[in-house]
Protein backbone atom coordinates (compact mmCIF):
# COMPACT_ATOMS: atom_id res chain seq x y z
CA UNK A 1 0.00 0.00 0.00
CA UNK A 2 2.81 2.49 1.36
CA UNK A 3 4.17 2.05 -2.40
CA UNK A 4 1.48 2.62 -4.19
CA UNK A 5 0.34 5.50 -2.12
CA UNK A 6 4.17 6.95 -2.45
CA UNK A 7 4.52 6.30 -6.44
CA UNK A 8 0.82 8.13 -6.87
CA UNK A 9 1.15 10.93 -4.72
CA UNK A 10 5.05 11.73 -4.47
CA UNK A 11 6.16 10.72 -8.15
CA UNK A 12 7.49 14.52 -8.27
CA UNK A 13 10.20 13.88 -5.43
CA UNK A 14 10.47 9.60 -5.01
CA UNK A 15 10.98 6.80 -7.06
CA UNK A 16 8.94 3.85 -4.06
CA UNK A 17 9.89 0.10 -4.49
CA UNK A 18 8.44 -2.76 -1.77
CA UNK A 19 10.77 -5.18 -0.26
CA UNK A 20 9.92 -7.57 2.43
CA UNK A 21 11.53 -9.55 5.41
CA UNK A 22 9.13 -12.20 4.04
CA UNK A 23 7.60 -10.82 0.85
CA UNK A 24 3.92 -12.51 -0.23
CA UNK A 25 4.07 -14.16 -3.38
CA UNK A 26 0.36 -12.79 -4.05
CA UNK A 27 -1.50 -9.65 -2.96
CA UNK A 28 -4.24 -10.68 -0.84
CA UNK A 29 -7.56 -9.93 -1.97
CA UNK A 30 -8.46 -7.59 0.57
CA UNK A 31 -5.71 -5.53 -0.10
CA UNK A 32 -6.36 -5.16 -3.68
CA UNK A 33 -10.56 -3.91 -2.52
CA UNK A 34 -9.24 -1.69 0.07
CA UNK A 35 -6.87 -0.18 -2.39
CA UNK A 36 -9.24 0.26 -4.90
CA UNK A 37 -12.32 2.11 -3.34
CA UNK A 38 -9.27 5.08 -3.40
CA UNK A 39 -8.82 4.57 -7.24
CA UNK A 40 -5.31 2.60 -7.01
CA UNK A 41 -5.04 -1.41 -8.68
CA UNK A 42 -1.93 -3.27 -6.63
CA UNK A 43 -3.39 -6.07 -8.04
CA UNK A 44 0.02 -6.72 -10.25
CA UNK A 45 2.30 -5.72 -7.32
CA UNK A 46 4.85 -7.82 -5.62
CA UNK A 47 7.50 -6.90 -3.38
CA UNK A 48 10.96 -8.18 -3.26
CA UNK A 49 13.09 -9.63 -0.79
CA UNK A 50 14.71 -7.07 1.53
CA UNK A 51 18.56 -7.04 0.87
CA UNK A 52 20.83 -4.94 3.04
CA UNK A 53 23.06 -3.85 1.10
CA UNK A 54 21.00 -2.85 -1.39
CA UNK A 55 18.73 -0.86 1.50
CA UNK A 56 22.17 0.89 2.26
CA UNK A 57 21.65 2.29 -0.93
CA UNK A 58 18.53 4.29 -0.82
CA UNK A 59 18.06 7.85 0.25
CA UNK A 60 15.66 6.58 2.71
CA UNK A 61 14.01 2.80 3.82
CA UNK A 62 11.03 3.09 5.65
CA UNK A 63 10.01 -0.06 8.17
CA UNK A 64 7.03 -1.21 9.09
CA UNK A 65 7.40 -4.67 9.73
CA UNK A 66 7.92 -4.33 12.97
CA UNK A 67 11.29 -6.06 13.18
CA UNK A 68 15.08 -5.02 13.21
CA UNK A 69 15.91 -4.87 9.73
CA UNK A 70 19.06 -7.57 8.95
CA UNK A 71 22.42 -6.70 8.26
CA UNK A 72 23.63 -3.02 7.71
CA UNK A 73 21.14 -0.05 8.73
CA UNK A 74 20.21 2.38 6.29
CA UNK A 75 21.83 5.53 6.93
CA UNK A 76 18.26 7.38 6.82
CA UNK A 77 15.82 4.38 8.21
CA UNK A 78 12.31 5.85 9.24
CA UNK A 79 10.38 3.06 11.39
CA UNK A 80 6.46 3.37 10.92
CA UNK A 81 4.65 1.47 13.42
CA UNK A 82 1.86 0.58 11.72
CA UNK A 83 -0.68 -2.99 12.42
CA UNK A 84 -0.63 -5.81 9.84
CA UNK A 85 -4.49 -5.89 8.35
CA UNK A 86 -4.08 -9.13 6.81
CA UNK A 87 -6.61 -11.86 7.99
CA UNK A 88 -8.80 -9.08 9.70
CA UNK A 89 -11.71 -6.88 8.83
CA UNK A 90 -12.73 -4.80 6.05
CA UNK A 91 -12.92 -1.72 8.55
CA UNK A 92 -9.02 -2.61 10.20
CA UNK A 93 -8.09 -2.95 6.59
CA UNK A 94 -9.51 0.80 5.88
CA UNK A 95 -8.12 2.08 9.04
CA UNK A 96 -4.52 0.83 8.47
CA UNK A 97 -4.91 1.81 4.84
CA UNK A 98 -5.69 5.57 6.04
CA UNK A 99 -3.10 4.95 8.02
CA UNK A 100 -0.35 4.04 5.66
CA UNK A 101 -1.71 7.07 3.16
CA UNK A 102 -1.21 9.93 5.89
CA UNK A 103 2.07 8.86 6.49
CA UNK A 104 3.13 8.60 3.21
CA UNK A 105 1.63 11.94 2.78
CA UNK A 106 3.94 13.53 5.38
CA UNK A 107 6.77 12.14 3.75
CA UNK A 108 6.20 13.35 0.71
CA UNK A 109 5.56 16.63 1.87
CA UNK A 110 8.93 16.60 3.81
CA UNK A 111 10.60 15.65 1.06
CA UNK A 112 8.95 18.47 -1.48
CA UNK A 113 10.02 21.33 1.67
CA UNK A 114 13.37 19.56 1.51
CA UNK A 115 13.83 19.90 -2.37
CA UNK A 116 13.33 23.91 -2.01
Amino acid sequence: MAEAFANRYGSDVLVAGSRGLAPAQVVPSDTIATMASKGIDVSKHFSRKYDPIEGNLQDIVVNMSGYNLPGFQPPDLRVWKIDDPYLRSSVVYAKVRDEIENQVMRLILELRKAQK
